[in-house]
């Protein structure tokens, strides 16, 4: 028999599922943002998730449809659709990788605000697998290099500047945990979104193919899928023991490009992919370690 891990792991393992949605999730859209206005495709993209999580929450009845927390839900929605208005703004002008790697930003900000704004503890363990795991991001893009960033573009700022506002949405998520079931924290971040995004979807309107409204669909079960692991990851562990594993979307991008832009992951991936995956399974092991110890 194998036994269950502790919690910490068990949102390690959240984590990582939710990581593999998102990447696949990115590749689709980034393909769509070629032929689609990006708030086009950011718009229907929640808009469907929220139908997803509503055919998910609604056999619990209407009256489990309805938030125990509904201003930090709203508060959630504001903080997501300033994350994704930024974006989306800078999806169009950055490659896959650039798009990842720069995403990485936000586990440090999502840690600094896990202690000052939820008093959790970060442990060494947890500053150590997130500052190696970063180390490996950078290892993989070399910033400053000529093989790396060729410069700091408009897109790269904007993306940049996404990340402390997508740091606040999953905050705010981690403690709507508290209060709310897991679909419902999911089915309201995509209502709001789909809401606040409606304006902008609207104004650069163009329908979308038949082929076109099928990557869509599967952008709204990836994307509801994703925030899911990710809810459900929050609930069972502290939201700073989690981030280190976010930095496995650097491998799973890499995979991703290679299989549908033709661009093969560089040896600087392969051995920042490694350094990624070692630094995450050894704070799962103290993880696993420490949590023995106490019981």
């Amino acid at each position: 028999m194998i036994p269950r891990p502790v919690p910490t792991v068990r949102g390690m393992l959240w984590m990582a599922a939710s990581g593999l949605l998102f990447i696949v999730l990115n590749t689709i859209m980034k393909r769509l943002s070629y032929d689609l206005d990006p708030w086009l495709v950011g718009f229907l993209r929640y808009a469907l998730g929220a139908l997803v999580m509503v055919g998910t929450a609604l056999p619990g009845g209407l009256a489990a449809l309805w938030p125990k927390a509904p201003g930090l839900q709203l508060v959630r929605g504001m903080f997501h659709t300033g994350g994704m208005m930024l974006w989306f703004a800078a999806l169009p002008f950055v490659t896959l990788a650039e798009l990842t790697a720069i995403g990485f930003s936000g586990p440090i900000f999502i840690c600094i605000g896990a202690v000052l704004f939820l008093s959790e503890r970060m442990t060494g363990a947890r500053w150590t697998a997130v500052l190696v795991g970063f180390a490996g991001v950078l290892l993989v893009v070399k910033p400053g290099q000529a093989e790396g960033f060729a410069g700091i573009s408009p897109g790269m700022l904007l993306m940049l500047a996404s990340a402390p506002v997508f740091a606040g949405s999953y905050l705010v998520a981690k403690a709507l945990t508290r209060y709310d079931r897991s679909d419902v924290v999911v089915l309201w971040q995509h209502a709001w979104v789909s809401i606040l995004l409606a304006p902008f979807a609207l104004a650069f309107w163009s329908p979308p193919s038949a082929v076109q409204w099928a990557f869509l669909v599967a952008c709204g079960f990836l994307g509801a899928g994703g925030h899911y692991c990710m809810v459900r990851a929050f609930r069972v562990a502290d939201i700073s023991a989690t981030q280190s594993v976010k930095f496995l979307e650097l491998v799973w991008a890499a995979i991703l490009g290679w299989i549908v832009f033709g661009t093969a992951p560089a040896g600087a991936t392969v051995a920042g992919g490694i350094v990624i995956l070692a630094s995450t399974l050894l704070l799962a092991r103290h993880e696993s370690r420490t949590a023995a110890r106490a019981a």
